[in-house]
């Protein structure tokens, strides 16, 4: 798993040069705590567009009520949390979700503008290729920072 830890050593051992077989050397100025941070920014995005594309197709909606009406439906996929949601409404939909995974990696701004609407803090995304997708991509950034909500706290609470 990539972690901020795992890319400073690397680039200061220079195992990039070794895995490019040729000489690799940071941009001027970049230092290998920025790459590290550049790599994590662009696992981000990546996450973040898969959101977004699952919205187009439909395969997400937002929204604490929409939210709980796709969970009580069944089937989630995921549940997206932002990560500076309260803790009230995370975890009411945290019990909804059951087995679906939580994810609280990202603030509500991130999540509304990869989404494309305003103030989002509650998503749901249906099970299928878009949850697959997102949940893939969101999994790797765990190395940066956590990703998945711990269940047992919010079952603890029930």
């Amino acid at each position: 798993m990539a972690s901020p830890e795992a890319i400073i050593a690397a680039a200061a051992k220079g195992h990039f040069s070794r895995a490019f077989k040729s000489k690799a050397v940071l941009a001027e100025g970049l230092t290998p705590e920025g790459l590290a941070a550049a790599v994590e920014r662009g696992l981000e995005a990546r996450a973040l567009s898969a959101l977004g594309l699952a919205r187009r197709t439909g395969a997400l909606v937002a929204g604490f009520e929409k939210a709980r009406a796709a969970l009580l439906k069944g089937r989630p996929g995921a549940l997206v949390t932002a990560s500076d949601a309260g803790a009230d409404g995370a975890e009411k939909l945290a019990r909804l979700a059951g087995e679906a995974p939580v994810v609280r990696a990202f603030s509500a701004e991130a999540l509304s503008r990869a989404i494309g609407l305003e103030g989002v803090v509650h998503a749901v995304l249906a099970d299928g290729p878009e949850a697959a997708r997102f949940l893939r991509e969101a999994a790797r950034l765990e190395g940066f920072r956590p990703v998945f909500a711990v269940k047992a706290a919010a079952e603890g609470a029930a």
